[in-house]
């Protein structure tokens, strides 16, 4: 692992006017950070997967022609022209906290499949931590406790509903005392991971009935 950790100065990036002057600090404060912090955790990742290697994408915001991004974020996953097709590992920023999530967005490839496996075999969400969240909408920072969420209602809607989602994770507070000690935040940061690849694994099967010979793609 790395010396690399978020402090108060990064999280005040997101309080920048401007969407110029935002990106900027965004490109060269939290991206070289993302690439070192992203390189080490897609490693570990990929060896709880048994592959070689997860691809790296770093949100570059290219669209944005007037609104400054209120978060930005690393995506561990997908193949080497995108990630949103397939489920992913995420890791980013707003102003207020740190997210680490597994997420379901944007329409990714069986949607529907991936839903319906959770759906019909949810023994995995039952093995996760009491402290972990949901979301049924990336866009949004609102969140549920893992254990208040009625989960299978927000799964239904997710594989019948076009604009539906589904992220689960943790997030750390811009003042959590652990961002202080770089170890310990990575080691919270790939836990949370490594505790949610089993739920890949699920979700994924359903690219391997599809395309076996584009497992995990790699």
């Amino acid at each position: 692992m790395n010396n690399n950790t978020f402090t108060k100065e990064d999280f005040d990036v997101f309080k920048i006017e401007g969407l110029e002057q935002r990106m900027t600090a965004i490109r060269n404060q939290l991206q070289p950070k993302f690439r070192a912090l992203g390189q080490d955790f897609a490693k570990e990742i990929a060896i709880e997967l048994n592959q070689e290697i997860l691809p790296v994408h770093i949100a570059q915001h290219l669209r944005r022609t007037k609104n400054a991004p209120k978060d930005t974020w690393l995506a561990i996953g997908g193949d080497k022209r995108g990630y949103k097709k397939y489920p992913h590992f995420q890791l980013g920023l707003y102003e207020t906290h740190l997210f680490i999530w597994l997420a379901f967005i944007d329409n990714p490839l069986y949607e529907e499949k991936m839903a319906l496996q959770i759906i019909e075999d949810p023994s995995l969400l039952f093995k996760i931590p009491d402290d972990y969240v949901v979301s049924w909408d990336h866009t949004k920072e609102t969140v549920i406790p893992l254990t208040e969420a009625d989960l299978l209602n927000g799964l239904i809607r997710w594989q019948t509903v076009k604009k539906g989602e589904f992220l689960i994770g943790r997030q750390l507070l811009a003042e959590d005392p652990i961002l202080k000690d770089p170890k310990a935040m990575q080691e919270y940061i790939l836990n949370t991971f490594i505790q949610l690849v089993p739920l890949y694994k699920q979700a994924y099967s359903v690219y391997d009935l599809q395309e076996p010979a584009n497992s995990y793609a790699t």
